[in-house]
């Protein structure tokens, strides 16, 4: 493996990380600096809205406001390079909970469409792939 390749996988991985704590903390600023300005994200096989960067903002938003916490682990990514583009397919476990006693579980793949640009790696597209759900409805019950 060249230096470059090692280079542009760290820069990805940072990104994939970047992106994590973006919607972790909800720092909609940040969230924003993963994507290209036309960026499509599609997180509808989880329920999720889908669209650009700025309709799935005003989206998650009041979405994520509902819990009191969330945390995306984000792994095993397989990274297919070509010059200035990049595939990705990264698998997510992401805990979340509503409030103190009350979270489910959910999983799958992260599935990035990735451009070099002037500032870094950025996504134009994201599809959310979901494998699985557990104790979602125990997590919303009264």
């Amino acid at each position: 493996m060249d230096l470059q390749t090692i280079g542009d996988r760290i820069e990805i991985t940072d990104l994939l990380t970047r992106y994590a704590h973006a919607v972790d903390t909800k720092d909609w600023s940040l969230y924003r600096t993963v994507f290209t300005p036309d960026a499509h994200i599609d997180y509808s096989a989880t329920g999720g809205p889908l669209g650009t960067v700025e309709e799935v903002v005003s989206a998650l938003t009041p979405m994520l406001d509902l819990f009191t916490q969330t945390q995306h682990f984000v792994s095993n990514l397989t990274v297919g390079l070509a010059g200035d583009e990049a595939t990705v397919r990264a698998m997510f476990f992401n805990p979340m909970v509503v409030k103190p006693g009350k979270q489910f579980f959910c999983g799958g793949w992260y599935n990035h469409e990735l451009v070099r640009t002037e500032d870094g790696w950025r996504s134009r597209r994201l599809v959310e792939e979901s494998a699985w759900f557990e104790n979602l409805a125990e997590a919303f019950a009264d």
